[in-house]
């Protein structure tokens, strides 16, 4: 596709909720140097009127005028922030158009619809990455370099617990897991990928148990599900993410010598806490709440312009979709699940570090918080 602003690629937002409202439509500021919002696309006439005048945009397009703005030529890329069920669809749309995408984790909800997207991406020769935000984020990357430094000794254990009250029963996160709904698809998936990043190799086996309370809100979905990954080189993640519990998001790094531990590692609106404890000595250093949205736009952007190799890609989506599925079966069957032996070889890095300035959180409009606050 022939970009009309060379300097700049134009980005259209679909789907206009919580994250995009809250973190990626803010974003394009910090990320104007190579990218600029110029469509949205949503399915709620208030949210288009208000949010396009906010941020002074034009195209506004509902859900069924979509495929008309691929057609357009008004836009090079995409930034997709609906539910998960909706992403292979639009991606494929997008892409058939000679259109990039920019796709929120997870990728979408099954395997086959993971091949599916990754296959339009090739068949049209668009770029396709996956929004994880925590690879270009430097107290996560910090943690892989101290990780690989020897500094902890060798690696052997990760651990975790992610956990929130999902106090409204008409939640998104509350639906079935065929429409990508419970804890593991919107929370584990950060867990799964963490480890995997941490360990820079993929799981050989999984396991995982279910729990429910009598709670109401969890008739669709488990509450709370425990995970066992086996790692090679006798190395093991464990951890919980449930929608029933107080707030938690941080990890544990543990190896023969020494622990790494970051705290609220997955967090994209607080401050993190990196603690090493090493050789009897403990370093701690903060790292105050950044935009990690704008990286994500700043270097997309700049693959596109560019034409080089996107990371994360869509082989990174699929990987952690092929272990939630592992996992999902797991607790169906009550048993281990053998996952086959695959070799990544690109794995998030200190070159992909970049910082951009936080910014106030917006007033949402029709939009329920992560915890089920409308506003």
């Amino acid at each position: 596709m022939l970009l009309k602003t060379k300097n700049k690629i134009r980005y259209a937002v679909v789907g206009l909720g919580y994250i995009a409202q809250t973190a990626v439509l803010p974003a394009f500021r910090n990320a104007r140097k190579n990218s600029k919002l110029v469509a949205l696309v949503s399915g709620d006439k208030e949210k288009l009127k208000k949010l396009g005048d906010k941020y002074r945009i034009e195209k506004r397009y509902l859900y069924s005028e979509f495929e008309d703005l691929m057609k357009s030529g008004e836009v090079d890329a995409v930034y997709i922030a609906t539910p998960n069920f909706q992403h292979r669809n639009i991606m494929e749309t997008a892409a058939r158009y000679g259109v990039h995408v920019l796709c929120e984790k997870p990728m979408a909800v099954t395997t086959e619809d993971c091949y599916s997207m990754m296959a339009a991406a090739e068949k049209y020769n668009t770029q396709f990455m996956i929004g994880y935000r925590l690879h270009f984020q430097a107290a996560n990357l910090e943690a892989i370099k101290r990780a690989h430094s020897k500094r902890i000794g060798d690696l052997r254990i990760f651990n975790s617990v992610f956990s929130m009250q999902v106090k409204d029963q008409n939640n998104i996160r509350l639906d079935t897991v065929e429409r990508g709904g419970g804890p593991l698809y919107d929370i584990g998936i950060y867990c799964i990928n963490a480890s995997r990043y941490l360990f820079k190799s993929e799981p050989l086996e999984v396991f995982a148990t279910a729990t429910s309370t009598k709670d109401s809100r969890f008739k669709k979905t488990d509450e709370t599900i425990c995970c066992i990954l086996k790692y090679p080189e006798g190395r093991i993640a464990n951890f919980t993410v449930s929608f029933g519990a107080f707030s938690s998001s941080d990890y544990d790094l543990i190896g023969t010598k020494g622990r790494i531990r970051l705290e609220k590692g997955y967090e994209y609106s607080q401050s993190m806490c990196l603690k090493t404890y090493e050789e009897g000595k403990t370093f701690k250093k903060r790292y105050a709440k950044r935009d990690q949205f704008a990286p994500e736009l700043i270097y997309f952007s700049d693959c596109i312009q560019r034409k080089k190799k996107v990371e994360p890609s869509g082989e990174e989506g699929l990987m952690d979709i092929k272990i939630i599925e592992a996992l999902l079966l797991s607790i169906d069957l009550g048993s281990p699940i053998t996952l086959e032996e695959i070799h990544k070889r690109s794995r998030p890095g200190e070159t992909q570090r970049i910082t951009r300035p936080a910014f106030l959180q917006p007033k949402l409009i029709n939009a329920r918080g992560p915890e089920g606050t409308r506003h």
